[in-house]
């Protein structure tokens, strides 16, 4: 069953058309089967009847000592049986006579049938009546039929044979197609009127991102997908909505919690101890570091920054800079000039936090841009002590620290490695981690080429 699967249409329009049309194929191999049945019994009525009606009009001449058979007598009389071969024979027929001779008193002692060509000019034909050989020459068959007396003679009559069922075949056929034309043409331009308006509204459906201006789907198509797609604009709005109302809300919870953050930096500076200053400068950082993640984190998807065409390797290099004007051990081998269509402050982001985090827990981050034909790699390697390995896809969850292989003391509320992979996966790429083999973190930001 998995080839039918396979082959099977899949859109709505195809699967319905193919329901359609199995089931009047169904319908329509009943109705040949009725219709051959019926030929078949009134085939067999046509030719039983006379030869009943010539055989006991036979038997009663030859009973009274009348039976004088001309040259173009239908029932001949001949002293042995002239069917020679057994092929060809017409069982049903016999059965039918046989049934009938008795029903009317005559009990032959056995019938043999065969069903033989008859050429245009047969000679044959001369001798028997007009109307007869007419028939004879349309039917292009004839059926011998012997049947064999309690005497030991044979009654000989030949009669017609309708052609074989192919002409019968080819009329159902072609009624079949027209039938199909009538009603498959109808039903696959219906089907198409349905799946068009469902096929746009999955589009939109993919397509959709918090905060896209693009216009509501047109409502077309039969009542039940009008009222989908209706019933989909309007979640759109609402979804929209809901994100404009959360944005404005983590505005004011970040206004709310800058304030205080700047008040307490105020404050601290009338603190004496040089050290104790130091260590609280450090966790204001720090909270408002691990406040401006989690609100970026929240706002990622409804960013202000439109996507631009961005030197990637530029990028690159600006950040590395950065680092390195900071005095941090960050290396970048040459970089390819190759331009992706991305929001260039978030992926600086992104890229930020994987060195940060590199340099932070490896004591170095080496960087290099792989340029392939469906994608940008952006190789960061550490010299750390690594992950382990049934733990890389968990520290991508939010507030994860790996306790074993990061210190705890460095800082940081687990959100950085969060933020890049969300910022990546918005931009249609990944990020994927892996030990290397000889020592050290590799991790790779994979952006498509588009």
């Amino acid at each position: 069953m998995s080839w039918l699967k396979r082959f099977a249409p899949r859109s709505l329009g195809g699967q319905i058309a193919l329901l359609i049309a199995a089931a009047l194929l169904i319908a329509q191999a009943i109705n040949f089967a009725i219709i051959f049945q019926g030929r078949r019994a009134v085939r067999l009525q046509v030719v039983v009847q006379p030869v009943v009606t010539r055989v006991i009009d036979a038997e009663e001449r030859i009973a009274g000592g009348r039976f004088r058979p001309g040259p173009r007598a239908r029932v001949r009389l001949e002293a042995a049986n002239p069917i020679t071969g057994s092929t060809s024979r017409e069982v049903a027929v016999e059965q039918a006579l046989r049934a009938e001779l008795a029903d009317a008193g005559f009990r032959p002692r056995s019938i043999v049938t065969q069903v033989q060509p008859v050429a245009i000019n047969d000679p044959r034909l001369a001798s028997l009546p007009p109307r007869q050989a007419r028939r004879l020459r349309r039917a292009g068959h004839e059926l011998v039929i012997a049947i064999e007396r309690p005497a030991g003679n044979w009654l000989v009559l030949r009669s017609f044979w309708p052609r074989g069922d192919g002409p019968l075949i080819a009329t159902l056929l072609l009624q079949t197609l027209i039938l199909y034309l009538a009603l498959l043409l109808p039903l696959l331009w219906a089907t198409r009127r349905i799946s068009g308006p469902l096929r746009s509204l999955a589009s939109a459906a993919r397509r959709f991102q918090p905060g896209d201006s693009e216009s509501p789907i047109e409502e077309r198509g039969p009542y039940d997908v009008r009222a989908l797609i209706a019933a989909f604009n309007q979640l759109r709005g609402r979804v929209g909505a809901m994100l404009e109302e959360k944005d404005r809300m983590l505005g004011a919870i970040g206004h709310d919690l800058r304030t205080p953050l700047a008040a307490l930096r105020v404050r601290i500076e009338s603190v004496e101890d040089e050290t104790d200053r130091a260590k609280m400068a450090e966790t204001i950082d720090e909270m408002s570091k691990t406040l401006d993640d989690i609100l970026s984190l929240a706002r990622l998807g409804r960013s202000s920054e439109p996507p631009v065409a961005t030197d990637l390797g530029a990028l690159v290099e600006a950040v590395v800079d950065d680092f390195q004007a900071l005095g941090a051990v960050v290396t970048l081998a040459e970089v390819p000039r190759v331009r992706l269509k991305l929001r260039p402050a978030l992926m600086r982001r992104a890229l930020r936090n994987l060195i940060e985090n590199a340099v932070k827990y490896g004591g170095r981050a080496d960087l290099s841009v792989v340029v392939r034909p469906a994608e940008v790699a952006i190789q960061i390697v550490d010299a750390g002590p690594g992950i382990p390995e049934d733990r890389l896809e968990h520290v991508f969850d939010p507030f994860v620290r790996i306790e074993g292989s990061r210190n705890r003391d460095t800082g940081g509320a687990g959100l950085g490695l969060a933020l890049a992979r969300a910022i990546v996966r918005e931009a249609g790429g990944d990020i994927a981690l892996e030990n290397r083999a000889e020592g050290g973190l590799e991790a790779t930001i994979l952006l498509p080429r588009r």
